[in-house]
């Protein structure tokens, strides 16, 4: 059943199939209500939709202008009068149904039709509706679901439903047959109102598709690592590629400080990603366990559900640097030289000793070079010059002292 406010819905009964507007259960000052388009005497149905729209527009009365949600509904475009086809009912045809399995579409079939059909019982006071579904409680059931009827009473059951209404369900379609009033409208009216509300569907078609072209795309341009383990954690993997080898490790940033994998300024390093995983799973003594969400992490690992994967933001290559710094400033890539800086920085901040600014102090002119090549107002003024051999040296210099505070490699 349909949870909007207001409903569109067909209605199939012996002579056919009708429209109407079905506003289920509501509560309005503490009292619970219920209605169908009409008014204090009869239940309005329609033979189509564009009908029901033409009619709607006429100005004509009926109760549900009072419904707290109806000036909600009157402003949607011209196809709100055109039923889901969840919101669809062949109440005549409902013994069909129940002569099939209890399948998820059977049951929740039967669910839409015995709710919509008691709605119309008590609203147009069907009074042997009225008592069939007040009489046979086996009928509630069906809300349930299919799973309800999957134990070992379960068939023995859905039949019992289908006796109910196979003995009954002449005199419960018959009542409510007697109920149709049949809202004729002027041709030209309804011609009119079905133009328009093919060209409402047709915009809502287009923009459905739109909506679903955008979504597609900002899908295609996701970074899939945002939905990762590792995002959600907040910790991420480090591949570092120095020397002529690879390595792996975590950081995180707590409170706006980078921390490691590591323990005592010793940064732990697995030469392969399954490596780091079987270590995380056996071992706990590590500063990343300040994380609240380190545990997520080795939960997942425990259960093999986290695979290692490295956002490119977190990838540090110092291959070719020293070499390249040999040659002049013109060949250094300087976005490859800040992000290897910026690891070595993290690491020296995390360790928490002053190697690094001990080794600026004792050598100022490497810091006036990192500040030129990184384009810091701190450089002083400061151009290299030939050679430039000084300069790749104390890069050199710089890598030993990350690659020292590796555990392994």
């Amino acid at each position: 059943m349909s949870t909007r406010a207001i409903v569109p819905v067909k209605l199939s009964l012996t002579e056919g199939d009708y429209y109407t507007l079905w506003a289920p259960e509501w509560k309005e000052h503490g009292a619970e209500w219920q209605a169908f388009l009409g008014d204090d005497d009869q239940l309005f149905l329609f033979t189509s939709p564009a009908a029901m729209l033409a009619f709607l527009e006429s100005g004509q009365k009926h109760d549900l202008a009072s419904h707290p949600r109806w000036g909600s509904f009157d402003s949607q475009p011209e196809h709100r009068v055109v039923p889901d086809k969840k919101d669809t009912y062949d109440i005549i045809g409902a013994p069909g149904f129940l002569a099939g399995r209890p399948s998820h579409e059977n049951v929740s079939t039967v669910a839409r039709i015995f709710a919509v059909t008691r709605s119309l019982a008590e609203v147009t006071s069907a009074n042997d509706a009225v008592v069939f579904f007040a009489t046979h409680s086996v009928l509630r059931n069906v809300d349930r679901g299919a799973d309800h009827y999957a134990g070992p009473e379960g068939l023995s059951e859905w039949s019992a439903v289908g006796r109910a209404v196979l003995s009954n369900w002449p005199k419960v379609v018959a009542d409510l047959d007697a109920q149709v009033n049949v809202v004729e409208m002027v041709k030209d009216k309804v011609d009119d109102a079905r133009v328009r509300i093919g060209t409402a569907q047709a915009a809502a078609e287009e923009a459905r598709e739109r909506a679903e072209a955008e979504r597609r795309a900002e899908a295609e341009q996701a970074d899939p690592y945002d939905i990762s383990a590792w995002a959600a954690a907040g910790i991420d993997p480090v591949k570092i590629t120095i020397q002529g080898k690879t390595v792996y490790t975590l950081r995180t940033y707590l409170d706006g400080a980078p921390v490691f994998l590591g323990r005592f300024g010793e940064i732990f390093t697995f030469p392969t990603p399954k490596h780091l995983l079987r270590w995380m799973v056996e071992n706990n003594d590590h500063d990343l366990t300040r994380a609240s969400t380190w545990e997520d992490l080795v939960t997942a690992a425990n259960s093999g559900e986290l695979e290692v994967s490295v956002h490119r933001d977190n990838s540090y290559s110092y291959a070719g640097l020293v070499s390249d710094m040999e040659k002049g400033p013109e060949e250094v890539d300087t976005e490859q030289m800040s992000r290897g800086y910026e690891l070595l920085a993290d690491a020296a901040d995390w360790a928490g000793d002053d190697s690094l600014n001990s080794y600026f102090l004792a050598n100022p002119r490497m810091q006036d070079y990192i500040s030129y090549m990184l384009g810091s107002t701190e450089s002083s003024g400061y151009v290299p010059s030939k050679p430039y051999s000084d300069h790749a040296q104390g890069w050199k210099e710089l890598e030993e002292m990350l690659v020292k505070r590796f555990s392994k490699f």
